[in-house]
């Protein structure tokens, strides 16, 4: 009875895997589901007994029993004593959304292209990279072990029982939701001598969110905008994307030369700039108060917007960051980018757009179209948190730990690196700008590191003619990590160079 053709169906279609976390019964409950939806069992089929699955799938009977009981709580089968285990109709139903077994049936397989022609984007291509290493640098990111899990489950735990919750979901309209806004208006006033009212700011999901919307706005194909000779990679895709004619403008040690920008280009010719707040990307440089000063002017002059993007405000070590160019712009120039809770897991992080009220309302419009439904819970917790002052000491904790693993790893390119690359101690951020004094293959460095359990992402390797260095984001790595991660760089090195002079030889 077993091998009956009406049970076929059970040893083709019910794939599992043993050895994923996701449980045995919930994996073949997933795939009758999925049977029942696509018809191969209509309603009124009559399943094998239970005695008769396990021995099919060779499974225990307890876990037939289990996949049985799944589905009947579910609604897709009924359990008749006596009698046996029956479809419903599966009209109105649907499946639970948690992933199924990695091995999936060929009758369920999902076509690869579209049978439409679509507009692909060689700007959108994916910088990401699977690997399977342990070690990895990064660009400058945060420590997300450092988020303070518990703490948050009580906060996001109570700002979900709040009575006005729902009230807020329900009417998106109401005075209410600027609390938010006024909350974080207050907070970047204080914190960045800011003179905003939430008219000037909107809260997004991210800062590529905020860029994205702003270009949207600002940026027509063709437009010029100017970025330095290095520079942000992911901000560099938004400009393509939307059409914009990108051209670079040198960085040197203080930061991009605004005179090169009076020398090469007219009034009405350049659309926008787009310069780092505190410290440029890649290089970790700062803008000199004198160039901001005469940027500000230019952009009045030449009639361009400044995109200031002050991704790691927050990340200050020695002195005081920066004020923004936004804090001292009394004639609309600036649109200033930035984001909050940058050590929190990202689900908790926002960020924001301040400008004009004209620009914001425009924006808001975007917005809207992008993100209707926003997250309420999120903007009801770092509510209290600002309000709180938590959002300040959290940053304040997790500062000094950072800096600490600044200090480290100076210290350790000091020991293995002085006679190999130069480098300056960043006052702020999660990064370092190593620069190697004898040019190498990076690509190689990349290759022979990732053979050696170490990670170098290609969007961290900057490499031309007059350029040879890595951005070294050390943020997300502790200090054991630090140490392991600097001895696995400095024998990669090693190897490209013993094979480069071999080559030679």
């Amino acid at each position: 009875m077993i091998d009956s053709p009406e049970f076929a169906i059970f040893k083709q279609l019910l794939p599992f895997d043993r050895s994923i976390a996701q449980p045995v019964y919930s994996q073949v409950s997933q795939q009758i589901i999925n049977a029942i939806q696509r018809n191969y069992l209509t309603k009124g089929t009559q399943l094998p007994g239970t005695r008769v699955l396990s021995n099919i799938l060779n499974i225990h009977r307890n876990t037939a029993v289990a996949i049985y009981d799944e589905l009947a709580s579910q609604g897709w089968v009924k359990i008749i004593a006596n009698k046996g285990t029956f479809v419903l109709d599966p009209k109105q139903k649907s499946t639970k959304k948690r992933t199924v077994s990695t091995t999936i049936n060929k009758a369920y397989s999902y076509a690869k292209k579209t049978g439409f022609s679509f507009q692909e984007s060689f700007h959108l291509a994916s910088t990401a990279t699977l690997v399977d290493v342990k070690y990895a640098i990064n660009d400058g990111k945060p420590d997300l072990r450092l988020h303070p899990v518990n703490q948050f489950t009580r906060w996001y735990s109570a700002a979900m029982k709040r009575k006005t919750l729902i009230k807020k979901w329900n009417n998106a309209n109401v005075s209410s939701l600027l609390l938010f806004e006024t909350q974080l208006c207050n907070y970047l006033n204080v914190t960045r001598r800011l003179h905003i009212n939430p008219k000037n700011i909107i809260s997004t999901r991210s800062t590529e969110m905020s860029l994205y919307i702003v270009c949207q706005l600002l940026i027509k194909p063709n437009d010029v905008i100017l970025v330095g000779n290095l520079s942000n990679y992911a901000a560099n895709m938004t400009f393509q994307q939307v059409g914009a004619t990108i051209k670079t403008i040198p960085v040197d040690t203080n930061g991009l030369d605004i005179s090169y920008i009076k020398k090469h280009f007219i009034k009405g010719k350049i659309r926008a700039i787009y310069v780092s707040a505190n410290r440029d990307y890649p290089t970790t440089v700062s803008l000199s108060a004198k160039r901001r000063l005469e940027l500000i002017q230019l952009a009045k002059e030449y009639g361009f917007a400044i995109i200031e993007d002050d991704f790691d405000y927050d990340i200050q070590f020695d002195g005081a960051a920066m004020l923004p160019m936004a804090s001292i712009d009394e004639n609309g120039m600036v649109i200033y980018l930035g984001k909050l809770g940058q050590s929190l897991f990202p689900s908790f992080q926002t960020g924001f757009v301040i400008a004009p009220e004209n620009l914001i309302n425009e924006a808001k419009n975007y917005l809207y179209l992008l993100d209707e439904q926003g997250d309420l819970i999120q903007q009801q917790m770092l509510s209290e948190l600002i309000n709180e002052g938590e959002i300040y000491r959290l940053m304040k904790k997790n500062i000094v730990v950072y800096q600490q693993r600044r200090d480290y790893l100076c210290a350790l390119l000091k020991t293995h690196f002085s006679k190999i690359a130069i480098w300056k101690i960043p006052s702020g951020g999660l990064a370092i700008w190593l620069e190697f004094q004898v040019k190498i293959s990076l690509v190689k460095l990349a290759e022979t590191a990732q053979k050696n359990d170490l990670f170098l992402p290609k969007t961290i390797l900057y490499q031309d003619k007059n350029t040879c260095a890595i951005r070294f984001g050390f943020g997300h790595l502790n200090i054991e990590e630090i140490e392991i991660v600097i001895g696995k760089l400095k024998k990669a090195y090693n190897s490209i160079v013993r094979d480069t002079a071999f080559l030679t030889d």
